[in-house]
């Protein structure tokens, strides 16, 4: 088992790295991904359709994906933001590793070049509402703003000829039933999570690392929730990944079998299938 006092060391050395590695970046072309035994790598790729997988997560529904033990989705919520997103990218490029992020429109309108890159180094892109409100809090009509807001700016950032995968997250993992059916109606996949890091209540990387493994541990597979734009978790990455890697953990990237998110003006077939 990793110690508390090993944690920290690895942490301070890949922090170390990471600054030095910052200022060769224009230089770096990444690692080989194709049979690199080196690196954690995706070790495969599953093709989900809405209609087939509506509601998926086991802290609040009866499934969730079909992973193999030690099978782990990674996802993120909450962000862009500079900084730690980008860092939390370089860790992920770094050991040729896809997970699926959940932007948020605020964040996404700050940072548009990071909703592109992850685009572009081939990560799924959900949507996460614009302004982070609790759905189940305010009247039916303002948290459909909410969404249909959150997905235009993601839509909007990514530019011409693309769009955000139709998976959608809500904030603080609070929705309402006619919210599900609306989402399921509007062709979105609702995810929920199988497994918390709880890295947005701890205070140190290592911490954050000791408790995202022990609950993997615990669980033995299944979607992980961590946030990009949290520093802790952003100097946590480098080792989480190898400590995975280690552990004989695999990761599972998730895509949409349509690639987009439909039109809300048109009327999505599912609309007229039962709950």
């Amino acid at each position: 088992m990793l110690k508390f006092g090993s944690v920290s060391k690895l942490v301070g050395v890949a922090v170390t790295s990471g600054c030095l590695f910052a200022g060769a970046s224009a230089a770096f072309a990444g690692p080989n991904c194709t049979n690199n035994p080196d690196v954690l790598g995706t070790s495969r790729t599953i093709t989900v359709r809405p209609s087939d997988f509506p509601r998926i997560g086991t802290e609040q529904y009866a499934e969730s994906l079909r992973l193999k033990n030690r099978e782990v989705v990674l996802t993120f919520d909450d962000g862009p933001v500079h900084g730690n997103s980008a860092k939390v990218l370089d860790a992920l490029a770094a050991e040729c590793v896809k997970a699926t992020f959940f932007m948020m429109g605020l964040n996404v309108a700050e940072a548009p070049s990071l909703v592109r890159r992850a685009f572009n180094e081939g990560h799924s892109i959900g949507t996460h509402t614009f302004s982070h409100i609790h759905l189940d809090e305010v009247p039916f009509e303002k948290a459909k703003q909410e969404i249909e807001l959150g997905i235009e700016a993601v839509t909007e950032a990514l530019g011409k000829g693309r769009s955000p995968a139709p998976f959608f997250r809500a904030p603080y993992l609070a929705i309402t039933k006619d919210l599900e059916k609306y989402l399921y109606a509007r062709g979105l996949m609702v995810w929920d999570i199988d497994v918390d890091s709880l890295d947005w209540s701890l205070e140190s990387p290592e911490k954050v690392i000791e408790s995202t493994l022990a609950v993997l541990e615990k669980k033995g597979k299944g979607i992980l929730l961590m946030h990009d734009i949290k520093l802790q978790t952003a100097r946590a990455m480098p080792v989480l990944l190898s400590e995975l890697k280690r552990r004989g953990f695999r990761i599972v990237h998730v895509v949409p079998e349509n690639g987009h998110v439909p039109n809300a003006s048109n009327n999505s077939r599912l609309a007229h299938q039962g709950d």
